[in-house]
């Protein structure tokens, strides 16, 4: 994980140790896996004792879940604001939505990998939440792209499919990323913003 952007994502809200350990517990799970990492190494990353653990959180798979949870309200949060603040045509709506997708892998990168590879892990419930959550911001790509055919923006005939392909393929990016790479972050963003557009057949502007 060295290569990796910093893991921490939960801000401190005044609410004793959580915040401490939620992303002592992100960074444990992006470096050892869920199996790999313990209560133990969670307690000691989050600079705490491992009873005030289990006072917060009885279970590891708890952990993982409002690591998830959390991830995912602000992914979806940056990307609905960018959609609102963007143009009223489907392309500049599309672009502004990877855009903050991207920005978002960048700052997140670790949990980005987390969420994608840790979720099978989840108790059932917790599982069909996050699937909830999720299927919340595939929504409004999914939005984007109805509203980019119907005008005749998108000349794609596989609208859904097309947009579960474009968030797989940013999610993907967490993987490859490196802070020191080729690419800056805006020259990131806009990058995975043409291969969207290329992907839903819409014009390219220069």
């Amino acid at each position: 994980m060295n290569s990796r952007s910093p893991s921490t994502l939960i801000a401190d809200t005044g609410r004793g140790n959580e915040a401490a350990i939620l992303n002592a517990a992100l960074e444990a799970f992006g470096t050892k896996g869920f199996n790999g990492a313990s209560m133990r190494d969670v307690a000691k990353g989050a600079g705490t004792g491992l009873s005030n653990l289990y006072n917060y959180f009885p279970s590891k798979s708890q952990l993982l879940a409002e690591v998830l949870r959390h991830a995912n309200d602000e992914l979806y949060a940056r990307v609905r604001r960018a959609v609102e603040e963007a143009g009223d045509d489907a392309a500049s709506r599309m672009r502004e939505a990877v855009r903050a997708y991207v920005g978002f892998v960048v700052d997140h990168q670790v949990a980005t990998v987390v969420a994608t590879s840790e979720v099978r892990y989840l108790e059932q419930g917790d599982r069909q939440r996050l699937v909830a959550e999720r299927d919340a911001t595939q929504a409004l790509f999914e939005e984007i792209v109805a509203q980019g055919i119907a005008g005749g923006e998108f000349r794609t005939p596989y609208g859904k499919d097309a947009a579960r392909a474009i968030l797989s393929m940013i999610a993907a990016v967490a993987y490859w990323y490196h802070r020191d790479g080729r690419l800056s972050r805006g020259q990131l963003a806009e990058q995975q913003a043409r291969y969207a557009l290329a992907m839903l057949e819409a014009p390219l502007a220069n």
